[in-house]
């Protein structure tokens, strides 16, 4: 022997103790000593490294040997040397140094045994924690070395370890037996898991190929698709044209009686004229019932706006409570809590300098970057304790950091988690200013082992931060390279907040301090301030379109009666009852708790104005273009011309209304709550038109007849006979633009119009998937907002991934071998499990996005109930747990060093000891208690009745942009499929959504991003849903005419599908923002075709070309001044907005939106009308109409109302 027994008391390591020198022969242990044998004493009570890797029975064999070796052999003199001692007090000798002498063989042997092994709770190897640097770092040489070192804190004196397979000074080194990690142990225990030994898990997956891109000759396959299908339609147009144009004279048809369809058509659009012409007329007559009536309505209506509520909560924005996503969040809470809160500050100088540090041990000098000087340091240590040491008030209490921040080892240890380069130090002044520079290698020290237990340079910090736990340099560094934390341009420092159901006022008064660079709150805050920063810009761009509306409406015939014909006071009404109709849907669905939306607020005024404008032109400007019949009085005149266009208003109002009633199935709230409140509005607005604006309309109008001055209606001005004159606008659309557009000597130049929308709408295709989805979070914020800077400097700092959790839901056995062995990833766990799942997915992370091994509760709890730890021990008399650092004669293992009580813990057994687990902290005695990592991820039942719900928690990789949250969801979502079909547990059927099973991954970041794997989906149901409705109402309203809506059908289709061009163009994502958007141009559309469609239908002109020119005279004007002219002035404004919103996808989609509807509504429709417009009989060279016919058209309504008869 060279050593027996216990002397002195060590000085370096308080608690320890030095061995006795003997050198005799062995002798038999001492009963008393038998604990020695045990992990709880002798050199497992020295050495912590056997607690991390009892998961691998052949590594912790190999390391006990080593142990067992050196502390109690029979011939340690063989391979032993005591080189240093010191006497004591009662004549025995302290052993103070001894040389160790080590075969490689074994060394290596050992390491390759252990080097794979994983640490579950810290989602690292556990040679990270026992090598004293990056376990890619660590070797056998150095593993060893570092274990025995004297300044890790858990060796009492100095081991000097020394490698050789060959006798050494007389001394032949220990190289006892080992087993590989792929070996079973002679005392049954199997090999090591896949996740423990790389060699036992067969080849490294390989991730699939990525798909090619579909090219055709090496083009682009939907470019190359188009544009051929555009060339051959454009051969196959012009052809059909010119032959057309050839044979024109040579067509002869026969006259036919009207079709059935045709008849049908006919009466109803007679039913729809003699409906509104008897409504307007009545409107007219009876202003005041009607007025007071739809003030009644609209104020008890409107007065639901008490109820009104409008959410901001992101969540409620953007994830449907049904969604997959959102139930997961929903279940996670409610039994883990909500996802801890966070604050940061990333913190960058401007300084560039490096200096250079020389280790005093020797070696290479080490360069720092600027941020990492000493004296920068200091300063960001005054801003972390100043924010410590902050304090808010909440109902008269006082709130600081300490009542809301994250403590994993309360009520033990208090202090906050603060992730800080800083905590390296222990937050101190003092630690950080020791002398000799030593802290700048301390520094670089930690980063390379940032779990380790002590310091072994000359400092002897604590290397774990002050709130019980390590400081990961990735979490607390940034702008390096690869791995040289050394080279860090910036430091991050997080503050983990806990986070409540159902309380969070407090948490939100504390983080109203002014201080983070970032709190979860900021984003929420943010864009409460540009809605308020915004409020000038929106109220600048309505006082446009008021204005213009008020002034155009007016149709001035001379100086002399400017403020007779004008019509300020009417269009201002008008703009009343739009917004009346808005007040009115907003308060109609408030009665019914259904909240608002800053969407729905900012965008409905908008859409409602250019309906309802639309609509007041149309009637406006057809009044003042008819002239009043023989013995007509003005309700009969005003009746017949509602009969006239209130159909056409019908149609594009009823169309909008149910396109945008079926955009609200759709699942996201933003989209489905915009459809709701939208498609009640345009129909109000509608029926307010024709109702109470009829009324202002025909006291208007008598108003103008008396000569009174409008707004100033007391006054009036001497009779005159004024000359009627049409607008200088409606005179262009009639004279110059539809005439020149439709002759026949321009019908090439027509061709290629239209042959030029085709290839717009052919480009616009090849495009269509090449739209990006998903909502640039930067987007969100004002152009001055600090969270921007914050964002930046994330995407360049950023070195770790979201947390992730791979949940299993109540039900499943924990108590049983199979169900253990379903989820676990240690020794006996199947090779299919949901540890080694995700941990053959952390092996290929770049395609996966799955960052690390998990950690997993069950292995940590396997390991720590082992009667070879010192970790699980209770209260003989009482059975209370006992913790490790407890020293106490009573203190018992919880089982007993038998093969049976090494096995796991089964029945009975596995809930017994699961609660001690749970509340035991780690300490170095026992590294595996389950507190500070688990204390949260297993939900125990009430009364001990068994596990329910538990989490697996690993990393994504870093994700800094839309597409990376987009693609790291789809993955997860992957693997927990993959893991739900092996296990083959689905979750019972009475659960409301039958597709979730009972293994599910969450993230915080899913919740926002589960929209996105189905947008594109959702936005060609909504669109195509609404097209088909506009369709429908269409075919109906338009008296049957199936190919007149396809005609409608088809030119929406087109601005719909230019629109997802654009969008590409502009570098406008596809999200819910935009898909309302989408929603709203499919309405607004409508306004743009349906009234020149239904033109075009009840015309009389002979040919098409003549139908399509008069249908474009008389209502392209209305149009045109309704909605081009009017919204252009308010969009260009809100390109001044500070908001990034605003200006992306409101400006630049607005003005696409109208831009593009004008174009096709004024332009492409007339000339694809007067080509295959809805062809009649009426269009048949040999077809006339009678004289009645055509007079009846303009006579028949006057017959309704006149008194006497009019001559036949």
């Amino acid at each position: 022997c060279v050593w027996y027994g216990e002397c002195g008391e060590s000085e370096k390591v308080p608690g320890k103790k030095y061995n006795c020198n003997y050198t005799g022969p062995s002798l038999p242990l001492d009963p008393k000593g038998y604990d020695l044998l045990t992990v709880h004493g002798g050199a497992s009570r020295l050495f912590l490294s056997l607690f991390f890797v009892l998961t691998c029975p052949a590594c912790f064999f190999n390391l006990m040997n080593l142990f067992c070796e050196l502390t109690c052999s029979p011939h340690q003199s063989r391979f032993m040397n005591a080189t240093k001692f010191n006497a004591t007090k009662i004549n025995s000798t302290n052993v103070l140094e001894v040389e160790y002498y080590i075969g490689k063989n074994f060394s290596n042997a050992m390491y390759n045994a252990c080097m794979d092994v994983q640490a579950p709770s810290s989602n690292v190897k556990a040679l990270a924690l026992l090598c004293g640097k990056d376990a890619k770092d660590c070797n056998a040489t150095n593993w060893i070395q570092y274990m025995f070192n004297i300044n890790n804190g858990q060796t009492p004196f100095s081991i000097i370890p020394i490698f050789s397979d060959v006798p050494v000074s007389g001394h032949t080194p220990m190289n006892n037996k080992t087993y590989a990690c792929t070996e079973g142990l002679e005392d049954g225990s199997g090999p090591c898991s896949c996740q423990d030994c790389a060699k036992a898990c067969g080849p490294k997956p390989v991730p699939p190929p990525l798909p090619p891109p579909w090219t055709i000759l090496g083009i682009d396959a939907m470019t190359l698709i188009m544009w051929i299908s555009y060339a051959a339609f454009l051969f196959i147009f012009i052809g059909a044209v010119l032959g057309a144009w050839l044979n024109a004279l040579n067509i002869s048809l026969v006259a036919l009686n009207a079709s059935c369809c045709e008849t049908l058509g006919e009466r109803f659009e007679n039913a729809l004229r003699v409906l509104f012409s008897s409504w307007g007329s009545f409107c007219v007559r009876r202003p005041t019932l009607v007025i007071l009536g739809s003030l009644i309505l609209v104020a008890a209506s409107s007065g639901g706006l008490f109820f009104m509520r409008i959410t901001t909560d992101p969540v409620e924005l953007w994830s449907s409570p049904s969604s997959q996503a959102r139930q997961e969040k929903d279940y996670f809470d409610s039994h883990f809590g909500p996802f801890f809160r966070t604050a940061q500050l990333i913190i960058t100088t401007p300084l560039t300098d490096t200096f250079i540090y020389s280790p005093y041990f020797g070696g290479s000098d080490v360069p720092f970057g600027a941020i990492l000087d000493k004296d920068i340091l200091h300063q960001v240590l005054d801003l972390q304790l100043s924010i410590e040491g902050l304090i808010a008030t909440y109902e008269g209490q006082s709130v600081t950091l300490k009542d809301i921040c994250l403590a994993p080892l309360a009520p033990f240890n208090n202090n906050c988690t603060i992730l800080s380069v800083l905590n390296y130090f222990q937050n101190s002044h003092a630690v950080l200013g020791l002398t000799n520079n030593g802290c700048f290698f301390c520094l670089f020290f930690f980063h390379s082992a940032p779990a380790s237990l002590n310091d072994t340079t000359m400092l002897h910090d604590p290397c774990l931060g002050t709130y019980g736990g390590p400081i990961f340099p990735w979490l607390a560094l940034g702008g390096y390279d690869e791995t040289n934390y050394n080279n860090a341009t910036a430091l991050v420092i997080t503050f983990p907040l806990n986070n409540y159901l159902n309380d969070s006022v407090r948490l939100d008064v504390f983080m109203k301090e002014e201080i983070f660079d970032y709190a979860e709150r900021s984003i929420e805050d943010e864009i409460d301030r540009e809605s308020n920063s915004d409020v000038g810009t929106i109220v600048i761009s309505y006082a446009i379109m008021f204005i213009y509306i008020s002034l155009a409406l007016g149709h001035i015939n001379s100086c002399r009666r400017v403020m007779v014909d004008s019509k300020i006071s009417l269009g201002i009404a008008g703009i009343l009852i739009v917004l009346s109709s808005v007040s009115s849907s907003l308060g109609l669905f408030s009665y019914f708790g259904v909240p608002l939306t800053l969407i729905v607020i900012e965008v409905i005024p908008f859409l409602v104005l250019a309906v309802g404008v639309d609509n007041i032109f149309i009637i406006v400007q057809t009044y003042q273009r008819d002239e009043r019949m023989p013995q007509e009085e003005l309700h009969q005149q005003i009746g017949r011309i509602l009969g006239d266009v209130a159909p056409s208003m019908f149609l594009s109002s009823f169309s909008e209304t149910v396109a945008f009633f079926l955009g609200a199935l759709s699942n996201m709230p933003a989209v489905r709550t915009f459809s709701l409140f939208a498609g009640l509005a345009v129909f109000i607005d509608f029926l307010l038109q024709i109702s109470c604006f009829v009324s202002l309309l025909g006291l208007d109008a008598q108003r103008q007849e008396g000569n009174r001055l409008d707004i100033f209606c007391c006054a009036k001005l001497p009779d005159g006979q004024e000359e009627k004159k049409d607008s200088f606008l409606f005179q262009f659309f009639r004279k110059i633009f539809a005439p020149f557009l439709l002759k026949e000597w321009v019908r090439p130049i027509i061709v290629s119009i239209l042959d030029f929308f085709v290839g717009i709408l052919s480009f616009s295709i090849s495009v269509v998937n090449k739209v990006e989805i998903g909502l640039d979070q930067k987007l969100s914020m004002p152009d001055d907002s600090y969270v921007l800077e914050y964002f930046k400097n994330l995407s360049m700092y950023l070195h770790t991934g979201a947390p992730v959790y791979f949940v299993v839901e109540d039900g499943h056995n924990y108590s049983s071998p199979e169900g253990q062995n379903a989820v676990c990833g240690g020794v006996g766990c199947n090779n299919d499990s949901l540890v080694q799942q995700v941990y053959g997915a952390s092996l290929i992370s770049d395609y996966t996005t799955v960052a690390f091994t998990p950690s997993s509760w069950l292995d940590d709890y396997f390991d720590w109930v082992k009667p070879q730890s010192s970790c699980c021990r209770y209260l003989n008399a009482s059975g209370d747990f006992c913790n490790a650092s407890v020293v106490n004669p009573s203190c018992v293992h919880c089982r007993p060093m038998t093969p049976s009580g090494k096995q796991r813990p089964e029945g009975d057994d596995f809930m017994r000891f699961l609660p001690m687990f749970l509340s035991d902290n780690p300490n170095v005695k026992c590294g595996k208690g389950g507190h500070a990592a688990y204390a949260t991820a297993v939900d125990l039942r009430p009364k001990g009745a068994g596990v329910g719900a538990t989490y697996f928690m690993t990393y994504h990789t870093i994700l800094k942009e839309s597409p990376d949250y987009i693609e790291a969801l789809k993955m997860a979502r992957i693997l927990a499929d993959n893991i739900t079909q092996t296990m083959g547990h689905k979750v019972p059927k009475g659960c409301s959504l039958n597709d979730i099973y009972s293994y599910f991954c969450s993230s915080i970041f899913y919740v926002f991003y589960e929209q996105y794997l189905t947008i594109a989906r959702d936005t060609a149901v909504n669109l195509g849903a609404s097209l088909a409705a506009i369709f429908l109402v269409s075919a109906v309203l338009l008296g049957f005419e199936l190919w007149s809506a396809a005609l409608v059908s088809l030119t929406i289709a087109m601005i719909l599908v230019n629109m997802l061009g654009v969008m590409w163009l502009w570098s406008i994502s596809l999200n819910a923002i935009s898909l309302v958007n989408l929603v709203m141009c499919c309405g607004i559309s409508v306004e743009f075709c349906s009234h020149i469609v239904r033109a075009f239908s009840v015309s009389v002109k002979p040919s098409r070309a003549e139908r399509a020119e008069e249908a474009l005279a008389h209502m392209g004007s209305s149009v045109f001044s309704g909605i081009t002219l009017t919204k252009f002035g308010g969009i260009l404004i809100l390109a001044l907005s500070k908001s990034q919103i605003f200006q992306v996808f409101y400006f630049r989609m607005f003005l696409a939106i109208v831009l593009l509807g004008a174009a096709h509504g004024l332009v492409f429709l007339p000339v694809l009308l007067s080509y295959i417009g809805q062809w009649r009989r009426a269009d048949a060279p040999n077809f006339t109409r009678s004289p009645r016919q055509i007079a009846c058209s303009d006579f028949f309504y006057f017959n309704l109302f006149s008194s006497s008869q009019v001559p036949r």
